[in-house]
């Protein structure tokens, strides 16, 4: 199996996650100071915290395509399969974070949206389905899961077992470095400290940066390298 060979952390790296640091803990400070500043202000819709994950997202996107237009042809179909997943669900993400730009060009909601809609935006992770918001059961329980899944079942696979470790290369996943792991879960934590309803706009902000440096920095980054 392929060794991951020590290395020290880029600079693009080390300033990524003290970045990350440095919001979320504003985010935890003034939650506990001014409750009303950070939910108001800090992380209110379309403001400092939500704008900051469509940068990382769209790098994503772009990173992705880049990825595939290079190794594409050196590498399995379902390799070509995930670079573009990757990439759609990166400006999915995006779109919905700003309700795919309503609010940015004065467009309103169409009725289904003004009826099902926990905020009346055009977007779908805030739909209400019997009573139930979407983004409740899609974008936090099922979303947490495979985030587990990613992080911390796939890794061991890829260190543990040699025919895991075979497919997810001939696959292309990127696979999260140890420090990279760390780091969300250690984000995870820190957003428990935040008493707010509203703490999840840290953790989409921050997570982002990660999920960037996971595509960026990978622990399989010689199957990218090409």
């Amino acid at each position: 199996m392929q060794q991951l060979p020590t290395r020290r952390l880029t600079v693009l790296e080390t300033a990524v996650l003290v970045f990350v640091g440095v919001i979320t803990l504003i985010g935890i400070i003034s939650s506990r100071i001014n409750l009303p500043w950070f939910e108001n202000v800090y992380v209110a819709e379309d403001g400092f915290v939500e704008n900051l994950t469509l940068v990382p997202l769209l790098a994503a996107a772009v990173v992705s395509v880049i990825y595939w237009s290079r190794l594409a042809r050196h590498h399995s179909h379902l390799f070509s399969l995930i670079m573009w997943g990757i990439c759609l669900f990166s400006i999915f993400v995006a779109g919905e974070e700003i309700s795919w730009g309503q609010r940015i060009f004065g467009v309103e909601s169409s009725e289904f949206f003004q009826r099902h809609n926990a905020q009346q935006e055009t977007n779908l992770h805030n739909l209400v389905v019997g009573g139930t918001k979407i983004n409740r059961v899609i974008f936090s329980q099922l979303l947490t899961a495979a985030m587990a899944l990613y992080l911390l079942v796939i890794p061991y696979l890829y260190t543990k077992k040699a025919k895991w470790n075979s497919f997810i290369d001939w696959a292309g996943i990127p696979i999260p470095r140890s420090y990279q792991t760390i780091a969300c879960l250690a984000l995870f934590a820190a957003i428990s400290l935040i008493p707010s309803g509203k703490n999840a706009e840290i953790l989409e902000g921050a997570i982002v940066h990660i999920f960037l440096l996971i595509l960026l920095f990978p622990r399989n980054a010689h199957v990218f390298g090409r």
